[in-house]
């Protein structure tokens, strides 16, 4: 199964494809139900089992785990939201087979449960929980798991929020069917919905080339096969070179840290470009890594002139002023590519236009959320999500933007966009975002393309921290991705 995430109505076309090329709805609903009573049995030994349905599609799931659950001796009594004689097609179907325990939707069907399945809405749900579904949402659960069918009741299966601002069912496992929604990664919805479990319920994959979803969760199978493994016959040469710009002799560190982030990653070379006042400083902590000094926008740009230095990081320790302005405009009138982070995102922000004039596929944006709402004031606020903020500032660009968080997105100029899902909170530390640009252009600077080569660098920065775990610290990054990298070539 492929890592496409497809929106709300993405997975009703999905749906629809299955039925018109021979799944019968009523299959896909009995195929739902069978993996979601499958995931709880590998997971828990029998006990009381209290499964809340709703009035559609999702509660017939939940009467067919019910069911599924009950046949293999398990005790269980199902809790529907209004009467059954309202339901209508494949769920009502459901609901007719089910001859347990059937009792109306209320915080009382909870008592004496062990484990909770919710089958009440699912990603589809586009107004805040009300009424007896509010009243279960916020009542105790009293140390029980809890099971969610496509997604937790209250949470936008498109925006990855709860609906409104009242209570929403949080849950340990969360069994959705076909791809990923956005809510399932995107936060808080990620945080909502537990382990995610995607089940093959029958819809031929060939759907996906009707829908032809433009977002995904990024991962390996993504990129991996373009990732810039070291020919046998190559040499350091013709593996790039990347440049980082330096700062001022008292904040140099943040350009050696993504210097060593784009030699740890497989450039050929990495230099650091340093003013005269650095120079010094910087040949004291190098090894491997060259220092070019270069006094100004003229010296920069004589330093690209040479076409062997094809990848570029501007901004980490740079300053805000007028001379990193320069610097930036030196840079993006350069062949090489370009990442353009921290500082280098904060001078060009009161004209984002003006500095990126010209067609800039191979530039790379790199902001967290407060430089992005500089770069693109009130843009954040205005889109739906930040998968929608992020792929409006590529289009506006030219340019892949990477906005950092939790829920990283990449975003191409062309519409495609990667969620990211596997950094940990111990990323959350001075300098791994300068790492994180390093990867960026040592990736680049081996040929990788801009937005490939940004989910690549992402994941990768998320894997090592996750290799490293608590107590991490920027510097740690760069050393634990050759054991990243190892797993990543024995395919591991």
């Amino acid at each position: 199964m492929t890592n496409e995430i497809v929106t709300v109505a993405e997975m009703y076309a999905a749906d629809r494809y299955a039925a018109d090329h021979g799944v019968p709805s009523l299959t896909l609903m009995e195929n739902a139900g069978g993996a979601v009573a499958e995931e709880i049995l590998k997971r828990w030994p029998p006990r009381p089992t209290a499964v809340l349905c709703g009035p559609g599609n999702n509660g017939g799931d939940g009467f067919v785990a019910a069911r599924l659950l009950k046949a293999r001796g398990w005790d269980v009594r199902v809790a529907l939201l209004g009467a059954r004689a309202n339901l209508r097609g494949d769920a009502a179907a459901m609901a007719m087979r089910w001859n347990g325990a059937l009792v109306p939707l209320s915080a009382d069907a909870l008592k004496g449960a062990e484990l909770i399945v919710d089958a009440l809405f699912g990603a589809g749900l586009s107004r805040e929980l009300e009424g007896e579904a509010l009243a279960v949402a916020a009542a105790p659960k009293n140390g029980a798991p809890v099971v969610a069918i496509d997604m937790p009741s209250g949470i936008s299966g498109d925006l990855g929020r709860r609906l409104g601002m009242k209570a929403v069912f949080r849950a340990d496992l969360t069994i959705t069917f076909f791809r990923k929604k956005p809510g399932h990664l995107l936060m808080p919805g990620r945080m909502a919905c537990g382990e995610v479990v995607v089940a093959d319920i029958g819809i031929p994959e060939e759907a996906l080339k009707e829908i032809k979803p433009r977002t995904f969760e990024n991962a390996p199978d993504r990129w991996r096969y373009n990732f810039p493994w070291p020919d046998p016959l190559a040499h350091k040469y013709g593996r790039g070179h990347a440049l980082i710009v330096s700062g001022p002799a008292h904040a140099t560190g943040a350009a050696r840290l993504a210097a060593r982030g784009a030699l740890r990653i497989g450039a050929g070379l990495v230099s650091v470009a340093s003013p005269p006042e650095s120079v010094s400083v910087n040949a004291a902590h190098l090894t491997a890594i060259m220092v070019k000094p270069f006094d100004g926008p003229d010296g920069l740009a004589g330093l690209l002139k040479d076409k062997r230095l094809n990848a570029v990081v501007i901004g980490p320790g740079c300053g805000v002023g007028r001379p990193i302005l320069h610097l930036v405009d030196a840079a993006l009138a350069s062949e090489a590519s370009v990442v353009l982070d921290a500082d280098a995102l904060t001078a060009i922000a009161h004209d984002v236009k003006g500095h990126l004039t010209r067609p800039h596929a191979r530039v790379v944006l790199t902001p967290h959320e407060g430089e992005f709402e500089r770069l693109f004031p009130g843009l954040l606020a205005r889109m739906p999500t930040r998968l929608h903020a992020a792929r409006e500032a590529a289009a506006i660009t030219n340019c892949t933007v990477l906005l950092k968080g939790p829920d990283t997105v990449i975003a191409s100029p062309k519409g495609d966009a990667a969620i990211n899902a596997n950094a940990p909170p111990w990323l959350a530390t001075a300098g791994s975002g300068d790492v994180l640009a390093g990867f960026v252009a040592g990736l680049l600077a081996q040929g990788m393309g801009a937005f490939e080569a940004t989910c690549a660098a992402v994941w990768l920065h998320g894997e090592a921290a996750n290799l490293f775990g608590p107590g991490l610290i920027s510097e740690d990054l760069p050393e634990q991705l050759p054991a990243v990298l190892k797993r990543l070539f024995d395919g591991t």
